[in-house]
């Protein structure tokens, strides 16, 4: 075990002030449903957007990248579109006010806006998307739970820790039991204070994290130039043909398997899919997760959008400062580290524990464990908050207890945060690897909720009925195809998901009568969205000539596809930095400082204007 005592110290002392947030913002978050869910409204929006980043960064994805980096070089910026991270342009340029301006609580909650309280299917849509929220956050405390596991187990080897636990544990569950240890703490913090105290934390590791962060790049940077990385050709551009044409034979041959393990060989066909997919997946808006609960918990619809603008800008040069030194140096020391998994085989998600393990110094180690355990706990409560939204306010208060007290609906959001974080780790122990479980998720769950959801903001015929059935059509397919193919062609099949999906949408909307006119009225009014809405826009604008309907589609595009250049420009920039290539790094600080004055005007000045 190579943590210091000095180590040890920070990192309990951070799992100490998590106890202590917990307590602190209990009276606070026990104050209303509201107060405990979505911080009462209340939190300015470069706290929430803090928070939102954080939750972004988590252990599971930060191993992954690295990996990533390691495989693919500069062309892994393009890999994390599987989510897909742009989805957060389309959020700051429209979708987020767009949400925030139904003042829902939940997603399930945001239907009621769309779709009314009574008609043909508005149960089941309302009933669907709970479905959708739950499978969604415990597959995200599943893919947490995993990846915090393998982390930990690298700093603490089984073999001291055995003597002291009275059971055996056989070697592959190791990470589990490390996961359940940790998992006790996020629990503890986040049900105990609500939304506050999952924003404060998120503050707080934040800090640790940049902290952290830019002192691995000053090492990685120093190493560098005493060093050289060996690396295939192709490895420092972005850009790419119809093939990857990245050839690690004669450096580590490993690394050639594992290309063809992820299927990204093929790498045009590979873009062009994940590109097609994730185009739909960001038209169709937040899933119902953290991020979601982030957007409704800000206090207007101008600081929803500066939110999701402030994520990219504060998360994306951070992290990749991270991912690239950590790249560096497991370049550097390839040969020094263990990454053989339990099963024997190469498992290149050990580069980012081994690197910290063995190449970082005393203190930093410290600070940087504490960064990335604050990330998974941040994550997990964050999605424990999202799981107990639904539950609690879709589920005991509709169906069941509308009229409980206060103090009832606190205590149920502590029994449902603890049942959901129990099946959250049973599921954790049918995982394989994070690289799997993200897959299912992104390929797969999140294939069949798109369609549905596109339709919703965007085609006025669309009702409740069609979403509950292109929603059951979507997951059920998801489900299906999840079992019959293996994990890195999900994402190949997510057509065949999209047009099932689709046309469950339409048929089912097409079974039954249009929502009520004046649902669908109030709904324009307020949301103003744009898309196939005319007959209703006829309505409105005989009800009030001096109406003013959103004209503002090709604007919102323009700026979605400068703010995903921007995004790009973010995320590639530290890595320039870092490996020293100066005239790349130049010519992207060039551009991102053209995007940012073309979008002061285009966007940011005109925030409540559309």
């Amino acid at each position: 075990m190579k943590l210091s005592f000095i180590d040890i110290t920070i990192i309990v002392l951070y799992l100490l002030a998590t106890v202590f947030i917990g307590f602190w913002y209990r009276k606070k978050a026990r104050q209303n449903k509201e107060s405990y869910m979505l911080g009462g409204k209340s939190l300015p929006w470069y706290m929430l957007g803090l928070s939102d980043a954080s939750d972004m960064f988590d252990i599971s994805g930060t191993m992954w990248m690295v990996s990533l980096c390691f495989t693919y070089g500069m062309k892994s910026i393009w890999v994390p579109w599987l989510w897909p991270v742009f989805n957060q342009i389309f959020l700051m340029m429209y979708l987020s006010r767009w949400l925030r301006r139904s003042n829902a609580t939940t997603g399930a909650e945001w239907l009621e806006t769309r779709f009314g309280i009574k008609g043909p299917g508005v149960s089941s849509s309302h009933k669907i998307v709970i479905v959708f929220a739950l499978l969604s956050c415990l597959a995200f405390l599943a893919y947490g739970f995993i990846g915090l596991g393998k982390f930990i187990e690298i700093f603490i080897p089984w073999s001291y820790v055995k003597a002291y636990v009275p059971f055996q544990v056989a070697p592959q569950y190791v990470p589990h039991v490390y996961g359940i240890v940790f998992t006790l703490f996020a629990m503890f913090y986040s049900i105990l204070g609500g939304m506050h105290s999952i924003v404060v934390g998120d503050v707080i590791k934040y800090i640790i994290m940049t902290v952290a962060c830019i002192w691995v790049a000053v090492i990685a940077i120093i190493k560098l130039q005493s060093g050289t990385i060996h690396v295939p050709g192709g490895w420092y551009s972005p850009f790419f043909g119809t093939h990857l044409q990245l050839d690690w034979t004669r450096i580590i041959p490993e690394v050639n398997r594992k290309i063809k393990s992820d299927g990204y060989s093929l790498f045009a066909l590979f873009f062009m899919m994940m590109t097609f997919k994730g185009f739909f997946a960001a038209l169709a808006g937040p899933a119902p997760n953290y991020d979601m609960q982030k957007i409704l918990s800000t206090r207007s619809p101008e600081e929803a959008s500066k939110m999701s603008g402030f994520v990219n800008l504060i998360l994306l040069p951070i992290r990749y400062s991270l991912v690239i030194s950590l790249t560096v140096l497991g370049l550097l020391y390839y040969k020094q580290m263990d990454l053989h998994g339990a099963n024997g085989s190469i498992d290149f998600e050990r580069i980012l524990p081994e690197v910290i393990n063995n190449f970082l110094p005393v203190g930093l180690i410290g600070i940087l464990l504490t960064g990335l355990l604050g990330a998974f706990m941040g994550t997990f409560s964050g999605t424990v908050n999202a799981a107990q939204a639904y539950i609690v306010n879709d589920i005991y208060l509709k169906y069941f207890n509308p009229n409980a007290s206060t103090k009832k609906v606190i205590y149920m959001n502590y029994l449902v945060g603890i049942v959901v974080v129990g099946i959250g780790v049973i599921l954790g122990f049918f995982v394989r690897d994070v690289n799997q479980m993200l897959n299912w998720i992104v390929s797969a769950l999140y294939g069949g909720y798109i369609a549905a959801n596109v339709l919703k903001w965007h085609w006025w015929r669309f009702n409740a009925n069609g979403f509950f059935w292109g929603m059951l059509t979507g997951i059920v397919s998801a489900m299906v195809l999840s079992k019959l193919v293996t994990d890195n062609q999900l994402l190949y099949y997510f057509p065949v998901l999209f047009g099932l999906s689709l046309a469950g949408s339409i048929i089912g909307s097409y079974a039954t009568p249009p929502t009520e006119a004046a649902v669908l009225k109030s709904f324009y009014v307020n949301v103003r969205p744009w898309g196939f809405w005319e007959p209703v826009r006829t309505q409105v604008m005989i009800d009030d000539p001096s109406f003013q309907p959103n004209r503002n589609f090709k604007l919102n595009m323009f700026n979605v596809v400068l703010g995903t250049i921007a995004q790009l420009c973010l995320t590639i920039l530290p890595m320039y930095l870092i490996l020293m290539q100066k005239m790349p790094l130049l010519i992207t600080v060039a551009l991102l400082a053209i995007i940012i004055l073309i979008l002061k005007k285009t966007w940011w000045d005109k925030l409540k204007d559309y």
